[in-house]
């Protein structure tokens, strides 16, 4: 399978990944507005492009037997966005520690905020059982942090 452009995963700057989003008809309601749901959608991909961007192989840690669950999500909702909006996700990571990984992410247009919602995931095995999160995943988080600094284009 072919890589995907390193643009189409968004990029990280200082402590944060940015992901572009686009709003589509699929994305809204009969009004035009983006369907709340459809929030989480565009976070998810973002949290994915996220770990592909920073080195972290989804595909191979579910063949290794483990995963990443998302536990829980808290979403508040500032304004709507519409067709056709250009839309930023902003993740950051808030926590690292054991099994579980707290992230902050927030959905503007224009710099405007739109959505923020908190995200906190477990590394789990096939099971369903909590694991820890492996050490190289752990450094790679580190990009996301104010102790790896790393600017990538």
């Amino acid at each position: 399978m072919a890589e995907p452009a390193a643009a189409a995963l968004g990029r990280v700057e200082a402590d944060a990944h940015l992901f572009p989003v686009r709003v589509y008809w699929e994305d809204t309601d009969a009004g035009g507005i983006v369907y709340y749901a459809n929030y989480l959608k565009f976070a998810e991909r973002a949290r994915s492009d996220m770990l592909r961007l920073i080195g972290v192989d989804q595909a191979a840690i579910w063949r290794d037997g483990a995963m990443f669950a998302v536990r829980d999500v808290k979403v508040e909702y500032l304004r709507p966005a519409r067709l056709d909006d250009d839309l930023l996700v902003t993740t950051r990571l808030d926590a690292l520690k054991g099994a579980t990984i707290a992230l902050r992410q927030d959905i503007s247009r224009l710099g405007a905020p739109l959505v923020r919602a908190h995200v906190r995931a477990a590394f789990i095995g096939l099971d369903g059982r909590p694991r820890r999160i492996p050490p190289a995943i752990c450094a790679a988080m580190e990009r996301l942090t104010g102790n790896g600094r790393e600017e990538s284009t």
